[in-house]
């Protein structure tokens, strides 16, 4: 749902506020309008529950890819902005950027052979984590960089993790949509709450 009331502020501070209260910006491909979001129904993964698929558990334990947090976070919102049809526009990299400086944005980041070929980029508050956009210049890279994702918001304590909409690519993690008032109670309670997000040894 588009609410272009909304001031089309992309400050730390605003961005806080309008995700703190179920909000997100997306930028329009063609003009780059800044358009603000509040989906209904909204895409959250029960990641407490996740279990990546054997044939995924067998490419992890081969060790593939190096695992990295926040240490090329602004090359991996670049990279997820690689593509034909984007809503990451300059402007809106460099908020991200500014908010991952902030200690509100995080990445984490698939390498091999010192090269960057997958990764994954979210902003976090309190006990909520919100996935933004991920990308994959090699098979699996990004689904392995999800899985640690996961290990990374088990042991931080965190409460929620928002996908905001429903895609082919993110139902193999296992996508639920939820009414947007029953969201924005799981949100009100996350936002609460605190978290800590850092690295996490590579799951089994």
């Amino acid at each position: 749902m588009n609410h272009p009331h909304l001031n089309e502020s992309l400050s730390v501070e605003f961005l806080l506020l309008a995700y703190s209260n179920g909000y997100f910006p997306m930028a329009d491909g063609e003009s780059g309008e800044i358009r603000w979001y509040s989906p209904d129904p909204r895409s959250i993964i029960p990641f407490k529950e996740f279990k990546p698929h054997r044939s995924l558990r067998q490419i992890i334990k081969k060790n593939i890819f190096e695992i990295r947090v926040d240490t090329a976070c602004e090359n991996v919102i670049r990279l997820c902005a690689r593509r034909e049809d984007t809503w990451i526009s300059e402007e809106v990299v460099k908020a991200y950027s500014a908010l991952h400086r902030a200690g509100h944005v995080h990445s984490v980041e698939s390498w091999r052979e010192e090269k960057l070929v997958g990764g994954l980029y979210g902003v976090s508050i309190g006990a909520a984590f919100f996935g933004e956009s991920m990308f994959s210049a090699e098979s699996n890279a990004s689904k392995v960089a999800f899985v640690q994702l996961v290990e990374i918001l088990k042991s931080g304590g965190y409460e929620l993790l928002d996908t905001q909409f429903s895609n082919d690519h993110m139902a193999q993690f296992g996508i639920t949509d939820i009414p947007r008032e029953t969201y924005l109670l799981l949100l009100s309670n996350a936002i609460q709450k605190e978290a800590r997000f850092g690295s996490h040894q590579k799951p089994a």
